[in-house]
């Protein structure tokens, strides 16, 4: 006996050090989702009119049986800072294998199936293609190469924009979008689910997860971390439903077991949760955790959700008309070298280079490199212009670009050059500014210089309107890197965001806002920051409202005259209404709905004008997301609030 507890014991301790060597599946989704509802409401309403549009394909079609395939095309944008993150084209070419196999249900593993899940095995029916034909009708390969200077990305989508060192997207109506990268934060992937901005639409995944071979990794060296994104573009969720053990969360697919959470590795069958009965967790399904030789399945009501994406009226519905998988009829056969176009000096540490276009091309290579530089840089779009980043003051480049076309390339153009601006000095950097209690406080209509110096620097001003002077305009201007724009009140409520592409002024104006003590903050878009350069920040007040139209455009958020905030979010159950408006509202109407839409709750205020707060308790909260519609005979403002117990 004393044996046997001793050798337990040793088994535990050396199962222990082995998981705690090994990375589990880390996917962000969800915090994709929450993140991109957070910052644009509208989209929890385009997500309930999607599931709405599922459940009635799926009243009218029941099954997964009698559907004609899918081919989608797919554009593979490898985004790397080495050679080995630039991964080959076989290694491209595996992960395409699988999908098809994933999703065409010819998967060999697929025979591992327990037998007691074989009934409810599922067929999406879609398979996939590189794509032949680009979104100007030019030959491609369907892999666009593009080096940048940025170590590592996050879910802040930051890789999917030429302007923060990834590429852009090809069109989302026609192309599955897939991103090839270095992920941080102990990422495999993660995936923009249908709704969101075709700008960012698409699957991104680490390099060390993508295919079979080259750069991956085992336990994720089998392409089933694409596979598993892929089913969140889909329309998937978790199949445990994101409920943090609680067993009250749902993937809204009938036919996979009530789950308690994700399974890591690979467990053994049955392996029961939740009171979900003899069979268990079908934790060989794509959409659980577990490593990637380990799961092969998805399940027929699974590959029914999948399908109501391509049906008539489908979120994804103009991928069935995509002609990206067929080749043009014709081709040039070779590349005429493109045309520059003089830059002269610009606004450092980035810069436009532009060329003409060649007819044929189907991509372009550019190459460019300080002066005095011996090495090249090199950067592959399928537009004739290249936005670069990273660039160092008082620097003078050479740059050059060859064509490619389906047959052949051109020569490089003639050399050309340009010269960045020489460094602004900063009059004072304010650190440590990084929380609203650690803000600095900054005097009123003047122009401060301060600095955004790492990927994860932020700052914090605190200034004061008076009842004199109560209307306020920020301005953050001469920026480096693409920076955006906040204001909080007092209390730390987001009142306004500004978020204009790349180095576009950021602007917000707040009319007739409350005498009282703000806070401006000031952080870098995805990963932007530049360590020698400052931006200038104003903190403007008025006696009289702002005016000023121009200005108007780089405000978000900006109905001033009235102004809607929930806190605190997340909450409990409870929070509280915040509406501030300078004109008589007759009557504001409150509407909660959960996140498939039924009605929870139905408030109605009389005659608002001022700033009033307001108690709100929802009935019998569960955890979840919870929609806030606010109507107030003028529109209707969208929040969301995430109740967390």
């Amino acid at each position: 006996m004393k044996k046997t507890c001793l050798l337990s014991l040793l088994l535990i301790a050396l199962a222990a050090s082995t998981q705690a060597q090994v990375q589990h599946r880390k996917c962000g989704a969800m915090e994709s989702l929450d993140q991109m509802i957070a910052d644009n409401p509208s989209i929890a309403v385009t997500r309930q009119g999607i599931e709405e549009q599922t459940r009635r394909f799926i009243a009218g079609r029941g099954t997964s049986a009698s559907r004609s395939s899918i081919t989608i095309p797919v554009v593979v944008h490898v985004v790397y800072t080495n050679a080995t993150q630039n991964i080959s084209d076989a290694q491209i070419l595996s992960q395409i294998a699988v999908l098809n196999a994933d999703y065409g249900a010819t998967n060999a593993d697929r025979s591992g199936t327990p037998s007691a899940f074989q009934p409810v095995l599922g067929n999406p029916g879609i398979q996939f293609c590189m794509a032949q034909r680009d979104p100007n009708g030019n030959a491609t390969n369907g892999i666009v190469r593009t080096s940048t200077t940025v170590s590592s990305f996050t879910v802040t989508d930051a890789v999917k924009h030429t302007s923060t060192g990834g590429d852009d997207a090809w069109a989302s109506s026609s192309y599955l979008n897939l991103w090839v990268c270095n992920l941080g934060s102990g990422l495999l992937g993660y995936s923009q689910f249908p709704g969101g901005a075709s700008a960012t639409d698409g699957v991104v995944i680490n390099y060390t997860a993508f295919g079979t071979s080259g750069t991956v990794s085992a336990p994720y060296d089998k392409g089933r971390t694409a596979t598993h994104e892929i089913g969140h573009w889909m329309n998937l969720y978790h199949i445990w439903g994101n409920d943090n053990g609680a067993c009250t969360g749902t993937d809204y697919v009938d036919d996979t077991p009530n789950q308690a959470g994700e399974n890591f590795g690979c467990p053994l069958f049955p392996h029961i949760s939740c009171t979900n009965g003899s069979t268990g967790d079908m934790f060989m399904n794509f959409m659980d955790y577990t490593d990637d030789p380990c799961m092969f399945m998805f399940s027929a009501g699974q590959a029914t959700r999948i399908q109501s994406l391509f049906a008539p009226g489908g979120a994804r519905a103009s991928l069935t008309s995509s002609q990206g998988c067929v080749p043009p009829s014709s081709g040039t056969a070779s590349c005429t070298t493109p045309a520059t176009y003089t830059t002269g000096i610009v606004s450092s540490p980035t810069d436009t280079i532009r060329w003409s276009a060649v007819a044929g091309a189907t991509s372009y290579i550019l190459e460019y490199k300080p002066s005095a530089s011996s090495i090249w840089a090199s950067a592959t779009t399928t537009s004739t212009a290249k936005y670069l980043t990273g660039l160092t003051p008082g620097t003078t480049y050479t740059y050059h670009v060859e064509a490619v076309c389906h047959t052949g390339s051109s020569t490089y153009s003639a050399v050309n050059s340009f010269t960045t601006a020489p460094s602004a000095t900063c009059s004072d950097i304010y650190e440590p500014n990084e929380s609203r209690t650690a803000a600095k406080s900054i005097a009123t209509n003047t122009d401060i210089h301060a600095m955004i110096s790492t990927a994860d620097d932020k700052d914090y001003f605190a200034f004061s309107n008076t009842a004199i002077e109560p209307h306020i305009k920020l301005s953050l201007t001469d920026l480096p890197a693409d920076y955006d724009l906040k204001l909080y009140n007092i209390e730390g409520n987001l009142l306004f965001t500004s978020q204009n592409n790349g180095t576009n002024n950021e602007y917000i104006t707040f009319n007739n806002a409350p005498v009282g003590t703000y806070y401006a903050h000031v952080s870098g878009g995805g990963t932007a920051f530049h360590a020698s350069d400052c931006y200038t920040l104003s903190a403007a007040l008025s006696a009289t409202t702002w005016q000023d139209a121009a200005q108007a455009t780089g405000i978000a958020d900006a109905k001033a005259e009235i102004q809607y905030n929930v806190y605190p979010n997340p909450c409990a159950g409870k929070f509280h209404l915040m509406i501030a408006s300078s004109e008589l509202l007759p009557k504001v109407t409150l509407k909660i709905t959960d996140a498939i839409g039924r009605s929870i709750l139905i408030e109605e205020y009389d005659h608002i004008e001022g700033m009033y707060s307001f108690e709100v308790n929802i009935p019998n909260a569960a955890t979840g997301i919870y929609n806030v519609l606010i109507t107030d005979g003028h529109s209707t403002e969208i929040r969301k609030v995430i109740v967390q117990k």
